[in-house]
């Protein structure tokens, strides 16, 4: 008889009494752990709602692992202390449940949707970003925007085209998150939309002061007197502003103070850091290495893994889905690596 032949009573009762919780517990506006709606429907765990499930799923996953070795905004920074998409994630998955408690919202799905949310991004930050959508609209007309590849890779490139078979809110909040993209149906998914915003903002400033691109006394004036001259004072600020006024206004929103002072703290970060000189003197850098990574992949798709699913068709969308699949799936080194076994002679490569 097998360990698992036979179910416990905390496994019987599992999903009944957290059915029970959430109706004593959450607000009218949160979003339910059950029915699960899925793809494809599927027996739910015993021992886990279906968003922690989701969230196991996101975690064990591949494209997970590979965030530790992705640029957030410095690309191979020598210190040990510098943010990656995975710490980022990390935080804004942290920060994210913290609202969702605050306000009784549902919890396991803000975490799985904080977990998920940049699964998508490719090498190089939101430069890398920007290269290889153009590299797509130069050679195909089409786009690549990251939150949209971070649904691909979930539904379609992780189990080797089956997909993670994530839940729809989950979807929906992995789909949202970026302010280009339609806001998320549910409380939840809009937690995480804002508080993307909050995280890399703040912890952005905490490494541009560490890397020497910015001094204390560079941060604007106002915007710091109203959240607060540290990071974890503004973060501090920034929760407590969105727990109250979203109360308030059973929505997810900022107040009129805090609101405009971050807006006014992210106009800095990217005059100053994110299109400052010295993030764009590595740009040309970066735009090599990509497009001559892209160029060589559209010459000889032969090289090319097997893409998943929809990627194996053929013709022109096909090479383009096979091409971003691979491209957008790789970390900074190996972008570099790859680079570097294409452009140096390997007599010479040390």
């Amino acid at each position: 008889m097998s360990a698992r032949s036979e179910q416990g009573a905390v496994a019987g009762a599992f999903a009944g009494r957290r059915r029970e919780e959430e109706e004593r517990l959450l607000c009218d506006l949160a979003a339910r752990s059950y029915p699960a709606v899925r793809r494809h429907p599927e027996e739910d765990c015993s021992l886990r709602t279906p968003f922690q499930r989701d969230r196991d799923r996101i975690v064990h996953c591949k494209a997970f692992r590979r965030l530790t070795h992705k640029t957030q905004v410095f690309v191979a920074p020598r210190g040990d202390h510098y943010r990656t998409r995975l710490t980022h994630t990390l935080e804004v998955s942290a920060i994210s449940r913290t609202v969702a408690r605050a306000l009784r919202l549902n919890e396991d799905l803000v975490e799985a949707i904080g977990l998920g949310h940049d699964l998508g991004h490719p090498p190089f930050g939101h430069i890398g970003e920007e290269v290889l959508d153009g590299c797509l609209k130069e050679r195909f007309g089409l786009d690549f925007r990251h939150y949209e590849h971070s649904l691909r890779v979930v539904d379609v490139l992780e189990r080797d085209g089956v997909g993670l078979n994530l839940t729809e809110p989950v979807r929906d909040g992995i789909l949202g998150h970026s302010s280009r993209a339609e806001p998320p149906r549910t409380l939840e998914g809009r937690i995480v939309r804002l508080i993307d915003r909050v995280a890399y903002i703040n912890h952005d400033i905490d490494d541009a002061l560490r890397a020497g691109l910015l001094a204390e006394g560079d941060l604007p004036g106002e915007p710091i007197s109203v959240l607060g001259d540290t990071g974890s004072r503004r973060i501090d600020a920034l929760v407590h502003d969105v727990v109250e006024h979203s109360e308030r206004a059973g929505d997810i929103v900022q107040g009129p103070t805090a609101g405009p002072a971050m807006s006014a703290l992210r106009d800095f970060m990217f005059e100053r850091v994110y299109l400052g000189p010295a993030v764009r003197a590595e740009h040309d850098k970066i735009s090599s290495v990509l497009r001559r990574l892209f160029a060589h992949f559209v010459e000889h798709p032969e090289l090319l893994p097997e893409s998943p699913a929809e990627g194996r068709r053929g013709g022109e969308g096909g090479l383009a889905a096979r091409v971003t699949d691979y491209l957008a799936g790789m970390t900074d080194r190996y972008a570099i690596r790859a680079y570097t076994d294409l452009e140096v002679p390997r007599a010479f490569a040390r």
